[in-house]
């Protein structure tokens, strides 16, 4: 029969806990870092020459695009160093779980695929990273902090039938 004390329920080991503690966890914080890192130097560097000899329609989609790369990109930066936090015991993951509602995950997804065609080819990458590394993420946020169900609490089913036979046999 299983024990749904308290103190039994302290010993339980939360997914959320371990997914953060995780190889694979490091490795996606790895990848969000070094993706925000390459797109500063590419947006800094041959992103800008790019960008002056594009003509003016696609010129402005640039723009918007980066933008909106950028967002999405110090977005996904905020809840990775978030969740680092709780895997060095900086803060809990119930103090995760508030801050990252300042985390908007769905923002800047990017446009019209016939503009970003006309993009750079070295942006259109970083683009298309980007929301790989956005859906990995949505996914892992999703398992991390959905609340846990709560385990019905049954009672030992031999109750009513002991108090049964008490009853009947104080009669």
């Amino acid at each position: 029969m299983s024990d749904h004390s308290p103190s039994a329920e302290a010993d339980l080991v939360l997914l959320s806990e371990r997914i953060t503690n995780s190889p694979a966890f490091g490795l996606l914080f790895r990848e969000g870092m070094d993706l925000v890192e390459e797109t500063a130097a590419y947006l800094d560097g041959a992103g800008r020459t790019e960008a002056k000899a594009l003509e003016r329609a696609a010129s402005l989609s640039y723009a918007t695009e980066s933008m909106r790369l950028t967002t999405r990109l110090m977005q996904l930066a905020s809840w990775l160093l978030l969740h680092r936090a709780v895997k060095e015991g900086e803060m809990t993951l119930t103090q995760a779980n508030r801050e990252k509602t300042k985390v908007k995950l769905s923002a800047a997804d990017p446009g019209a695929a016939d503009m970003l065609a006309r993009l750079p080819e070295q942006l259109q990458s970083l683009i298309a990273r980007s929301m790989a590394l956005q859906a990995k993420v949505r996914r892992l946020d999703t398992t991390i902090h959905t609340p846990a169900v709560s385990p019905a609490v049954i009672g030992n089913p031999l109750v009513p039938q002991i108090n049964m036979l008490k009853a009947a046999f104080e009669r």
